[in-house]
């Protein structure tokens, strides 16, 4: 392995840490619906956890209501029972076969619950970054132990991995401020 090869193995790994803040972050509610909520959420379907997309239409009524619509007649009081239970504080009402699911409003109480939850999300983030440039640093040590490089290149390298590094946890600052913001907003 070669200095690039650790150096851009680094940075798809921070990209791809990067992304999953992002999904992390997505899944957090503002008070607005969005049906990837729900994707956490399993339910028991013959005997397996499957996820609710798995087993039932999830989409938009409106702004503030998810409607599920379950592909078979005896899922809907299973799909209304595992969002019940689940950690999202949702309510679920059954009109025939569908199951509608309304946000409700944000307190101010819940709203800095939630940024309390962002904050652990992005500093779960920063740790992961932190642990792949360790790793990066690790691989260059090995690489001049083996004299596969020098010690000046691996300076030179992990000095990059560290711009790499800071780059990545500047990005990650900003996704969780501009979550915060999204949240306090009214």
């Amino acid at each position: 392995m070669t200095i690039a090869d650790i150096k851009k193995t680094a940075e798809q790994k921070m990209a791809k840490s990067i992304e999953a803040l992002k999904g992390e972050l997505q899944k957090i509610r503002t008070g607005r619906a969005h049906p990837g909520i729900l994707d956490q959420v399993q339910v028991d379907y013959y005997g397996s956890m499957v996820p609710i997309s798995q087993v039932a239409n999830v989409s938009l009524l409106d702004a503030r209501t998810i409607s599920v619509q379950p592909w078979e007649k005896g899922m809907g009081p299973k799909i209304e029972k595992a969002i019940r239970e689940s950690d999202l504080g949702l309510n679920p009402s059954t009109q025939g076969d569908l199951l509608r699911v309304p946000m409700p409003a944000l307190t101010e109480e819940r709203r800095r619950e939630l940024t309390k939850v962002v904050r652990s999300t992005g500093e779960d983030a920063k740790v992961a970054v932190r642990n792949l440039r360790r790793d990066a640093n690790d691989q260059l040590k090995k690489l001049v132990k083996e004299k596969l490089a020098s010690e000046d290149d691996e300076r030179r390298a992990q000095d990059d991995v560290q711009k790499l590094t800071d780059r990545t946890v500047a990005e990650v600052d900003r996704l969780v401020q501009g979550k915060e913001a999204e949240i306090m907003a009214v």
